[in-house]
């Protein structure tokens, strides 16, 4: 799975941390719901961190269609309610 982190690359992330991935981007849905900024912002951090820490970083040279884009860590709370709605930015 590749995996697209707004002004930091690409990375190619094992398919077995989906689950992982998506429970958190799932958190962070139910943060921004319920106006839970500082939660949010961990939860934003911590899904930036699992996929740097467990993906390979793509090359420049390589062009990849990415599977799922991450919006950058200093995404606003404001921005964030138009980014993580309904399932969030991983498909449920």
């Amino acid at each position: 799975m590749i995996i697209r982190i707004m002004g930091q690359g690409q990375y190619k992330v094992p398919s077995s941390l989906y689950d992982d991935l998506n429970a958190i981007d799932n958190r962070i849905v139910d943060h921004v719901t319920k106006g839970d900024e500082k939660a949010y912002k961990q939860d934003l951090a911590a899904l930036i961190s699992k996929v740097k820490q467990n993906g390979k970083v793509l090359g420049a040279e390589e062009i990849v269609e990415s599977d799922v884009i991450v919006p950058p860590e200093d995404l606003t709370f404001a921005e964030a309610k138009d980014v993580f709605t309904g399932t969030g930015i991983f498909e449920d």
